[in-house]
């Protein structure tokens, strides 16, 4: 098990966006000839159609970068709702799918983990050692590259002392039901607030475990690379450093970051990552191996010598924060907790075109994204109320 000491104490994190007057003007002219649209309302078994306008606000602004020659890919015409899932659950915070398209659930608060399997949910277990309190719990899943035949999931939760990764044997009984083991810590010592635990977690192409952590309101932590918050980390399976990581027998991946989101690759391989910016600046990140993301001096794309810009900025927090990531066909979806809207980005190699917006306030708070076997994904609701999945079908 891998476990890292990190420092403790420290204010809760504030932050601005530095521009110099001349990039100020630039990204203000930018944003106001690329701010997004905004898809129409879609009621369930209708498709959202992006609108033509452009909002009388400034909602966001595309990061810098050089425009690659390519043709960048659409966001889609239609997203087709197949069905809103009435699943009864309560704040669920990740999803992944088994082979047989079964959905996993985790539920923050309960610290249970549920299937949904044929429209039906059942209660799987619940992880021991969760402790929730604010935006601790359990929080994401991820299962193993050899599922098939090791069934382990994993979880990435909030203890009594610290935010720490478990792995837990998912197994089928002779009748079909599955049934949860006993939690194996494979990573421990990340530091725990009531807010900013970041939580995502997700095997890359490479095999290695990768995980969003958040800075829990402590300022010092992601600009240093011996400390975990505040970080994308990469992990073997068992919870050891990766090798080939950037700073040798050390488990960081990324630095600066302040509270990770949200973890996808495009189909070259590139990572990218959804971030909660402090009042300002939500951003969505392209990650390069050792890269400084710049929290806490210096959020978005301020062009500032020695950090690395984002490739979307969402100036207002009430536009977006966020959350889950998925990308398909070089498109990036994201759930928007504040926001109240799936966001989707197309991308173009390694830049970011204009976001869209689809089904603004319709279905309240929005945490996660995934794609199921079938190709349609998954849109988990976070309201308490209780909540749902949207099961949608992107269409060009």
């Amino acid at each position: 098990m891998g476990r890292y000491a990190v420092k403790a104490g420290g204010p809760p994190a504030t932050g601005f966006c530095r521009l110099v007057p001349s990039q100020a003007a630039v990204l203000f002219l930018a944003a106001f000839l690329l701010a997004s649209c905004t898809g129409s309302p879609s009621s369930p078994g209708s498709a959202a159609t992006p609108g033509g306008s452009i909002s009388s606000s400034i909602p966001v602004s595309p990061g810098t970068g050089t425009t690659s020659g390519s043709v960048p890919p659409a966001v889609p015409q239609k997203l087709e709702i197949q069905q809103k899932l009435d699943a009864g659950l309560q704040l669920p915070w990740s999803v992944v799918f088994l082979p047989d398209g079964t959905a996993i659930v985790s539920e923050r608060d309960s610290a249970q983990v549920k299937s949904i399997r044929d429209g039906r949910t059942t209660t799987i277990g619940e992880v021991t050692g969760v402790v929730p309190g604010g935006e601790g719990g359990l929080l994401g899943l991820a299962l193993s590259p050899g599922f098939a035949s090791d069934h382990w999931l994993y979880a990435y939760f909030t203890s009594a002392t610290d935010n720490r990764i478990a792995r837990m044997r998912l197994l089928e009984e002779p009748r079909g039901t599955l049934r949860l083991g006993s939690p194996e810590v494979v990573f421990s010592g990340i530091s725990k607030a009531s807010t900013h635990n970041g939580g995502r977690i997700r095997f890359g192409p490479d095999g290695f475990l990768y995980v969003g952590t958040g800075d829990s309101q402590r300022r010092e932590q992601p600009q240093d690379t011996h400390a975990l918050g505040g970080k994308i980390l990469r992990l073997t399976p068992e919870g050891r450093a990766a090798p080939g990581n950037p700073f040798g027998d050390n488990p960081v991946y990324s630095y600066g970051h302040r509270n990770v989101q949200g973890l996808a690759w495009d189909s070259e391989g590139r990572l990218w990552a959804s971030e909660f910016g402090p009042d300002v600046d939500d951003e969505l990140n392209l990650i390069t191996p050792g890269g400084n993301y710049g929290w806490p001096t210096v959020t978005g794309a301020p062009g500032r010598s020695g950090f690395i810009d984002a490739k979307v900025v969402w100036p207002s927090t009430s536009d977006a924060s966020p959350s889950g990531l998925e990308i398909v066909d070089g498109v990036a979806y994201t759930g928007a907790l504040r926001g109240e809207r799936l966001w989707v980005v197309p991308l173009n190699g390694e830049n970011a075109g204009s976001p869209v917006a689809y089904f603004t306030g319709e279905y309240g708070r929005l945490r996660d994204v995934a794609k199921a076997p079938d190709g349609t994904l998954w849109v988990l609701s976070n309201n308490r109320n209780p909540d749902f999945a949207l099961i949608l079908r992107p269409s060009s």
